[in-house]
């Protein structure tokens, strides 16, 4: 289903932008999930040096959409999420989060991906979440 491309280009996206700034990096490929990390650091942490939700659900949002550019012919299509939902059920204050998003629904106008975050030294789940993408053409 992904088009299985190098990591150098799907990463490539990232360049100025949130997902360069939270240190978020795709790492592997299937064909139908993706699996990215993120460090759990100063910059991902919120003021009682916990991963911040809001980064979760930034990482969430960068995998589903890395995901759905991969679906789609994007000199048409664009990805464009617009609905998230995040439940933190862990935390971490260091370390690495490793984020597994998984196409639940691939259609011509919709994508919504499951993705689980987890420690990624542990394995334990520290937040799970949706994201549904809306498919747009792309303004020429």
């Amino acid at each position: 289903m992904l088009k299985q491309v190098d990591l150098d280009y799907i990463n490539s996206f990232s360049k100025d932008t949130m997902m360069e700034v939270l240190g978020i990096q795709c790492i592997e490929l299937g064909k139908d999930y993706v699996v990215a990390t993120m460090p759990v650091n100063s910059t991902t942490h919120q003021p009682m040096k916990l991963l911040h939700g809001g980064a979760s659900a930034a990482l969430i949002e960068s995998i589903g959409s890395m995901g759905s550019t991969l679906l789609l012919d994007i000199e048409k299509e664009v990805p464009v999420g617009i609905e998230i939902n995040a439940n933190h059920v862990g935390g971490m204050s260091s370390g690495l989060v490793k984020a597994v998003g998984k196409i639940v629904h691939a259609g011509k106008r919709t994508h919504v991906w499951q993705v689980d975050l987890t420690d990624n030294d542990t394995g334990a789940l520290v937040c799970t979440g949706r994201l549904t993408v809306m498919v747009v053409p792309r303004n020429k």
